[in-house]
């Protein structure tokens, strides 16, 4: 595999991240956006209301993953950041999400973040929720039944939790 780089989101960058945030979103099995969702939509989710968003791209440029940086909450929690990740199919099983998370956790602590929290990752997407257990997230919290998964069902998702000590 050819050597891995995260930079800063940059406007070349979306007409390959698009499609892998449209095919995951559609697919409607690891994240809470709707599946409906059209071009704007989507970016203004993933690019606009993020402080930051990375993506991870190959030597070549080639895009294989995103994720987004913000404050889980305004005011009083603004100092707990919030991500969200997704890796394109082909690249799948690379340890690409791995890499993305430990650079957002570096990112989160340069812009003063204590912690790092995950509203809601879907119980039944167990690589996920393994991947955030052995980067050190805990599942502080369960909702029960809070995920519509289009082939389970209902399903569980967590708050998983990191301080970010630095």
């Amino acid at each position: 595999m050819s050597n891995l780089h995260i930079v800063p989101f940059q406007a070349q960058h979306w007409p390959q991240l698009w499609p892998i945030l449209r095919d995951t979103f559609q697919r409607g099995d690891t994240y809470a956006f709707p599946t409906d969702w059209d071009e704007a939509q989507t970016r203004h989710a993933w690019i606009d209301v993020p402080v930051h968003t990375f993506v991870a791209v190959d030597d070549a440029g080639m895009v294989l993953g995103s994720y987004y940086l913000k404050p889980n909450q305004l005011g009083g929690g603004s100092h707990v950041a919030n991500c969200g990740y997704v890796v394109s199919a082909a690249a799948s099983g690379r340890g690409i999400a791995s890499q993305m998370c430990r650079h957002s956790q570096d990112e989160a602590r340069r812009l003063g973040f204590l912690a790092m929290q995950f509203n809601f990752v879907v119980s039944s997407n167990s690589r996920a929720v393994a991947l955030w257990q052995h980067l050190g997230f805990t599942i502080v919290g369960t909702l029960p039944l809070a995920f519509r998964h289009p082939q389970h069902g209902l399903v569980d998702a967590y708050v998983m939790h990191k301080p970010l000590h630095h």
